[in-house]
């Protein structure tokens, strides 16, 4: 089956983009240099198109008990235009998605999943609908563009048909911006300011031509998936697949911050999450830099001592610190910043330590 093809495809196709095939769509991995993308959202900003990502629309007067209980997170603490970000667990403790919750009103939920899960996470929110619940797939019917990076955040609040500096981050507003109705979310995966704006995929092409002769009068552009890899992995943000999956749990993911296992709430997996918390976690997702030459990939077995301690799930190149860094999940009590271990890179082990993260601090951070 051919791949699916944004409203973009055009625009793209006249930006110079390499395309490639992801998650069943046509999607620009770069326009030019992935180096120089990445480095225009850390400086200025960029737009990059994300129209293969899931919206799904959960509505009735048991929405919100419905998301409660196959969500990790809280849902019911979301006030009107808050967005939270969440996670689809298994009855086992695994880990069906990541994904963004946004309460629209008290019945009314906008919820995000990845490209990659669209169809598995439809089939299991249908399998476990309880109560007085609709849930509608519209995926198809929007395009989604985040505009990322400090200039262009400045410059979709001067865009806008609405005041949204007072807006925080993980918060979203319907509005419009030049006439074009949009819905504008305090969000992205860069952890730089900006927005995510989704718009019907008949008005795409008009918010593009807005935004992308804008941006380039200030030095901007389009950006590909090339870097928006790299700059989601110089914040430590899980990538299903590679960092999160079916065999990952949220604790051992390091994000039980999002994580809410209070009293008197009951969601999918949570006795097994319970379980896991009171025994202790055996593994804990880390961020590493190598110090020794080369750089790491998804797979490949860490060592200490001689002794496996654990897998690495992402790896590449820092464009802003120069050094190759990455993610794996490690053996506790191997999880301690600044432990040197080995990463072994195709048969030859390479010289490696735990970092902290986010492993860039920001001069504009998203908040």
């Amino acid at each position: 089956m051919s791949a699916k093809l944004t409203a973009l495809n055009d625009r793209h196709l006249a930006c110079g983009a390499k395309m490639v095939d992801f998650a069943g769509y046509r999607m620009p991995i770069q326009y030019g240099s992935m180096l120089e993308e990445h480095m225009a959202v850390r400086r200025k900003g960029g737009v990059f198109d994300v129209s293969h990502m899931g919206e799904f629309f959960v509505e009735g007067p048991d929405a919100e008990a419905f998301l409660d209980s196959v969500t990790v997170n809280n849902v019911a603490s979301l006030a009107h235009g808050q967005v939270q970000y969440s996670a689809l667990p298994t009855p086992e403790g695994g880990i069906v998605d990541d994904l963004l919750v946004h309460r629209i009103d008290d019945t009314h939920f906008l919820l995000v999943v990845n490209a990659s899960n669209r169809d598995k996470d439809w089939a299991w929110l249908n399998q476990h609908k309880s109560g007085n619940v609709t849930l509608t797939d519209r995926s198809d019917e929007y395009s989604l563009l985040a505009v990322q990076g400090r200039e262009a955040y400045q410059l979709v609040l001067e865009l806008a048909d609405q005041d949204l500096s007072d807006l925080p981050y993980y918060w979203f507003r319907m509005g419009s911006l030049r006439g074009i109705p949009l819905i504008l979310a305090r969000t992205g995966y860069t952890g730089e300011r900006g927005f995510e704006l989704y718009v019907k995929n008949e008005q795409a092409v008009a918010l593009w031509d807005i935004l992308l002769p804008e941006m380039e009068q200030r030095g901007m552009g389009p950006v590909g998936l090339g870097a928006r890899d790299s700059l989601r992995l110089e914040m430590k943000f899980a990538l299903y697949g590679n960092d999160i999956d079916g065999n990952t749990s949220t604790l051992e993911a390091d994000l039980g911050w999002i994580t809410k296992l209070k009293k008197g709430r009951d969601f999918l997996g949570r006795d097994l999450l319970l379980r896991q918390k009171a025994a202790g976690l055996t593994r804990r997702l880390m961020g590493f830099e190598m110090t020794g030459r080369g750089i790491a990939r998804h797979g490949q077995a860490c060592y200490l001592d001689g002794m496996r301690v654990g897998t690495v799930t992402s790896g590449g190149h820092s464009p802003v610190l120069g050094k190759a860094i990455g993610m794996a999940y490690l053996d506790l009590p191997h999880d301690k910043l600044g432990l040197e271990f080995q990463v072994d890179l195709n048969g030859k082990r390479s010289a490696a330590r735990v970092a902290g993260t986010p492993f860039v601090e920001l001069d504009v951070p998203c908040r």
